[in-house]
């Protein structure tokens, strides 16, 4: 059969049907050579069959797709010899060393011995793996067997590298590495398709497709889909920005408002006239403001005003009943907590109070010590040393009581896949010993606070991610516990189920509930009342988001957007006053502590390479530019390496 080499990827009239389902509906793109596409879109949109279908895992309905030019139905050996996929699971083997995981891998891809270990040296010095070489899988952090998985999956040197959501659950550190190493990648004519629910991370892609309900509703470069956005950007930056943007979206009628962090964002067609307006609610319902101005739409801004909103459901109004009135005193009260795993500290003699009714954010990178700090709060881990009460209970001699004052979601949503909606619900509730009228009362609640009032006999396996969410977080807390310990509990979910779950926190927070949550989302952190930063099991900052950003860092910030970030990023890097210098969405965040000079520097520098530069501006930290530059200061003062690589 022919071969046909005109685009690394092409789908045409790309479809797929599951029963009545049609999860992907005539899609069609290509993907060049040398090309980072990003496939955009909420969860259920079809984005992981597609990827399969691409694959050649899974056969279309109907049109066909080719890979390097070989059609994936009909030569699906020959592409799998052009191509790496990277799934949302870590295909590696725990008891299996880094280099052992590798040789398996090139063994599996048939790629010879002669000249092999050059290759693996290669990925694992590009990687920055190389001092990790004899440790377990098991035993690495989440974004080291990220970047494992990502070298298993290039060492045959695929033409075509299709990527799953690949930094789910990754802390900013690690993500901004893993797409260092995706740009050395596509220099060396490798063509990359990367689906994730991180819009900052559509915006690194050369080109984007936005698919909901199977459909692929528009592709273009980051600006051209930007571009689609009908109206102009009105932002509200304020530590009273969910406040705000309930205010907003209530008086200013028919207009698009959402908050992005400590931002409000309204989409509007008369810029001035919409800010009169938001000025006067804002001052006549008193709230505090930091800043109001009208900005470059984002690519979220874009997805939240794009993808259908049909199917997803409101918040309810009384998710608890009593449990406020059940819990005096601090909720959480831990002193000199620490845990030991033979050699390994985990978590190193933390202390701290999380009263009632407060939104506690817990960050931290990868193998920090935060699951390992909420399973001992949880009674689920004792402590090696040190003390703490949970809802008044010991944590180290009353756990069982912790447990039924408690609601616990993990990572991975603590679902039964092969039960029914209502039967995760009905074994949820026989654990808290609930019975009779009350227990039929909160089963009827759950299915609609999960908005599957008429998915009830669904198996939870065929539920998308965000239903998922929400279905375990109403089993958490059937028993209307007064404390909820959440862990990471939107990692993967896309950006509108991430809104409404964190509507539904603020309801909770609202009835006296504690919200103790951990999350890799630096724009979620904004929403909790306070913050701790965890590092290496030692807390190395503690504070509200302002206070984090405008104390707790002492360098300024220079945001710049211009064509091309990530190849201005190497040029930037060492200029007089410029520090370190990062992707952030579409463009750059710059760390000096002498804005004046690398201004002054950069603009320079760009025009001496005739780069166009759109703005460079000073501003107030984000959250993500705090996180990091906290960890990389305690590193120059311990004198370690990269977070995440300490991780047993």
């Amino acid at each position: 059969m022919e071969k046909k080499e005109r685009f690394a990827i092409e789908a045409r009239d790309l479809t797929k049907q599951f029963g009545s389902l049609v999860a992907v509906d005539k899609v069609c793109f290509q993907v060049c050579k040398g090309e980072i596409f990003g496939i955009v879109g909420p969860d259920g949109a079809g984005k992981t069959t597609c990827l399969r279908m691409l694959a050649s895992i899974m056969d279309p309905g109907s049109g066909s797709a080719f890979i390097a030019g070989f059609d994936t139905k009909t030569q699906a050996p020959k592409v799998k010899e052009h191509l790496a996929y990277m799934s949302q699971r870590f295909g590696l083997y725990p008891d299996l060393t880094v280099g052992e995981n590798i040789c398996f891998y090139a063994d599996l891809y048939g790629v010879p011995k002669k000249g092999r270990q050059t290759r693996i040296d290669d990925l694992l010095g590009f990687s920055q793996m190389q001092p990790f070489r004899q440790r377990k899988a098991r035993d690495l952090s989440g974004g080291m067997k990220q970047k494992l998985q990502l070298i298993c999956a290039l060492i045959h040197t695929p033409e075509v590298l299709l990527l799953d959501e690949p930094t789910n659950g990754v802390d900013p550190v690690s993500r901004r590495d893993f797409w260092r190493i995706l740009y050395e990648i596509v220099k060396q004519g490798v063509s990359i398709l990367v689906t994730t629910a991180y819009l900052d991370e559509a915006e690194r892609c050369h080109r984007i497709g936005l698919v909901d309900q199977g459909k692929l509703l528009a592709t273009g470069t980051p600006r051209q889909i930007k571009g689609l956005l009908k109206g102009q950007v009105l932002t509200i930056r304020s530590q009273d920005a969910r406040k705000i943007n309930r205010l907003l979206a209530e008086k200013l009628n028919g207009l698009i408002v959402n908050v992005f962090g400590d931002t409000v964002h309204v989409v509007c067609e008369q810029v001035q006239e919409t800010r009169k307006k938001a000025l006067g609610l804002i001052q006549e319902a008193n709230l505090r403001m930091d800043e109001i101005k009208q900005a470059l739409p984002t690519l979220e801004d874009v997805f939240v005003s794009m993808m259908s909103q049909k199917n997803r459901p409101d918040t309810p109004a009384q998710p608890f009943h009593a449990a406020s009135r059940t819990l005096s005193g601090n909720a959480v009260q831990v002193k000199d907590l620490t845990r030991v795993f033979g050699a390994f500290t985990a978590v190193d003699t933390l202390s701290f109070e999380v009263p009632k009714g407060e939104i506690f954010g817990f960050l931290g990178p990868n193998g920090a010590g935060k699951s390992t700090t909420i399973r001992m709060l949880c009674g689920l881990l004792a402590p090696s040393s040190g003390t703490g009460t949970v809802a008044g209970y010991d944590i180290g001699s009353q756990a069982e009581q912790i447990k039924q004052h408690i609601g616990y979601m993990s990572q991975k949503f603590s679902l039964y896949e092969d039960l029914t909606v209502e039967e995760n619900i009905q074994f949820y509730g026989g654990i808290y010993g609930l019975q009779g009228r009350f227990l039929n009362k909160r089963k009827t609640w759950a299915v609609e606070m999960a908005g599957l009032p008429d998915n009830g006999k669904t198996l939870t396996k065929n539920l998308s991610t965000g239903y998922k969410q929400r279905l375990a977080l109403a089993c958490a807390i059937l028993h209307e516990p007064p404390i909820l310990f959440l862990d990471e509990p939107t990692s993967g979910v896309d950006p509108i189920s991430r809104r409404h779950f964190w509507d539904l926190i603020y309801t909770m927070a609202g009835q006296g509930i504690t919200v103790f949550v951990t999350t890799h989302y630096m724009e979620e952190a904004e929403y909790c009342d306070r913050i701790a930063l965890i590092y290496k099991g030692r807390m190395i900052a503690m504070g509200t988001p302002m206070a984090l950003k405008t104390r707790h860092m002492h360098e300024q910030i220079l945001d710049i957007r211009c064509e091309s970030p990530q190849a201005v990023a190497q040029i930037l890097g060492g200029l007089p006053g410029v520090g370190d210098v990062s992707l952030f969405g579409a463009g750059l965040h710059v760390t000096t502590l002498d804005a004046l000079l690398a201004h002054k520097n950069i603009c320079q520098k760009l025009s001496d390479l005739n780069i166009t530069a759109y703005t460079i501006e000073k501003i107030l930290p984000g959250m993500e530019d705090v996180f990091i530059s906290l960890i990389e200061a305690d590193d120059r003062i311990h004198g370690t390496c990269k977070s995440g690589e300490h991780a047993p």
